[in-house]
């Protein structure tokens, strides 16, 4: 390098960064002894910012353009130094490069189970796992909040933390959700906008926003998925006898084409041919028995509940029982008007025979003599 080239580097820098990396959030531009010269060009691309440092205080924030180094550029660093030289010769300062870009398909999953309280299975656990995508919104407050003086500092460095954050609103909203665990499937985008609103109000004391967030899975312990498919199997089966008949008939087939077997298999599939035998010699389809001889018995009648209407106030529901010790000590009166689902609009306790019987528990006055 000749006498020129090195003058010439002395006093003209151009600062700009190009990434290949696709992970990395902040770089910063290293100059030796942090020494950058004034008139330098500044280059800041698109999806970039540069953040301006000087001795350890952030002066100035530049977004997309080509910028020259200069006192008019930069305000607010002369109003800091308050320099009367001109700004001219080298001054010791850094800039860090921050992508604004969305970093995407970045995963989030519960490393342990979820406890919540489902409708219908009771007390259970869930595991649940998806994607979701972070950029930096705010390279200044995303600097002096998370990064530091790191040199260069990549997504891995942060993404543990947001996952955290991520798996506890995600805890939080679906506990509080009453939505039953074989329904969430059905509401996962819904459920990924709660989560992602929650998730955005500490990310944005970060300098950081979440653009996209995804569930990918919700799933239930292996416990609870077997009991679920035996259940299932059980509904598609129906009638459990002619199932087992089916099942029968089907192992038996298999033990007697299965040449390993020898004579065990043999005598299992006469076996079992002789049980099929003697359940198909039953009367009804299949051999099963008459539905008569195992007729369910039918269910017990459904007990009313009614409410009372009273002065304009209604109250309720009472039980037929309650009713009637109403009824005798006054509460209620033939005219008392009452109602009882499936009923078609409110009715006087008289005109509804269930209840008519309640006031005439004592006998009626005795007939004139001679009647």
């Amino acid at each position: 390098m000749g006498i020129f080239d090195f003058l010439s580097g002395q006093f003209i820098d151009v600062i700009h960064w190009t990434d290949d990396t696709r992970d990395t959030m902040v770089w910063r531009f290293e100059r030796e002894g942090h020494e950058i010269k004034y008139g330098a060009k500044l280059t800041v691309r698109e999806g970039q910012s540069a953040v301006f440092v000087h001795e350890g205080q952030l002066a100035d924030v530049f977004t997309p353009g080509l910028y020259m180094l200069e006192t008019n550029n930069m305000p607010i660093l002369t109003t800091l130094n308050h320099w009367d030289h001109g700004f001219r010769s080298p001054f010791k300062s850094e800039i860090y490069f921050v992508n604004t870009t969305r970093f995407n398909n970045l995963k989030w999953g519960t490393k342990n189970p979820i406890m919540l309280r489902d409708p219908e299975f009771g007390p259970t656990r869930i595991r649940a796992f998806g994607t979701y995508s972070v950029r930096v919104t705010d390279p200044a407050r995303f600097l002096s909040e998370i990064v530091g003086t790191d040199g260069e500092f990549t997504m891995d460095e942060i993404s543990f933390q947001i996952r955290n954050i991520i798996v506890q609103e995600f805890s939080r909203v679906i506990a509080a959700s009453g939505i039953p665990v074989l329904d969430m499937a059905a509401n996962t985008a819904d459920l990924g906008k709660l989560i992602a609103a929650q998730v955005a109000l500490p990310l944005t004391e970060y300098g950081l926003e979440m653009p996209e967030f995804y569930i990918e899975n919700i799933s239930l312990p292996p416990a609870v998925e077997a009991a679920l498919d035996k259940r299932t199997s059980m509904g598609l089966a129906g009638d459990l006898g002619k199932f087992t008949q089916y099942s029968a008939a089907e192992a038996m087939t298999a033990a007697a084409t299965n040449p390993a077997g020898g004579g065990m298999a043999a005598g299992l599939g006469a076996g079992m041919g002789m049980a099929m035998a003697q359940q198909m010699a039953q009367p009804g389809p299949w051999g099963a028995a008459p539905a008569s001889r195992h007729a369910a018995p039918p269910p017990p009648p459904v007990e009313h509940v009614w409410h009372v209407a009273v002065d304009g106030q209604t109250s309720g529901p009472f039980s037929k029982a309650k009713m009637g010790r109403m009824a005798a000590e006054g509460e209620i009166t033939r005219d008392t008007y009452v109602w009882t689902p499936g009923q078609d609009g409110w009715k006087r306790a008289e005109d509804v025979r269930e209840l008519a019987q309640l006031f005439t528990i004592l006998p009626p006055p005795p007939p004139p003599p001679g009647a």
